[in-house]
């Protein structure tokens, strides 16, 4: 995609959620399934994933494991983001590739250690582009990534979350 046409597929998007702002805010869902052992089954819109615990918490390593979902989608979100500020920005990214790691302490999910925080201690995400690009353009085009990515910012953020439970 050239940038005229995605600033063209967007126009009309960014016109109509200023002059309606109530029309910005999308909801998005995802559903599981509980299934036998200790998986819950997902849709992902593409195909089922059926996720599980990880080896170092007592699964078997044939269900993806939650925390590499979060890393996954963070890959994702962060790759496209990349790309489409490279294009926006008419920028020569004509490949790449794109890691997320994040250190966790299982002492934590485990209950060994109440002390342990449960959850990522450190998520580090990088990027390999293949670009003639300007020291300037490199700087520009990680800044403006960073600041539109979805699930980066989230992460960043810690947004307001709320559980619940219902028995039928």
């Amino acid at each position: 995609m050239r940038s005229e046409e995605l600033r063209e597929t967007q126009r009309p998007l960014k016109e109509g959620y200023a002059a309606a702002p109530e029309t910005a805010t999308v909801t998005l869902r995802a559903s599981g399934f509980l299934g036998e052992g200790v998986t819950c089954s997902v849709d992902t819109g593409r195909q089922m994933v059926e996720a599980g615990l990880h080896p170092s918490t007592g699964g078997t390593g044939m269900a993806a494991c939650s925390g590499d979902l979060l890393l996954q989608a963070l890959v994702a979100c962060a790759g496209v983001t990349l790309q489409a500020v490279a294009t926006a920005l008419d920028l020569p990214v004509e490949s790449g590739t794109v890691t997320a790691e994040g250190d966790f302490d299982v002492r934590g999910t485990l209950g060994v250690d109440r002390d342990v925080p449960v959850g990522f201690s450190a998520i580090r995400l990088h990027f390999a582009v293949d670009g003639d690009l300007t020291d300037e353009q490199r700087q520009t085009l990680l800044r403006l990534t960073e600041r539109y990515c979805v699930v980066l910012q989230t992460l960043q953020s810690s947004p307001a979350l709320s559980a619940s439970l219902d028995v039928s």
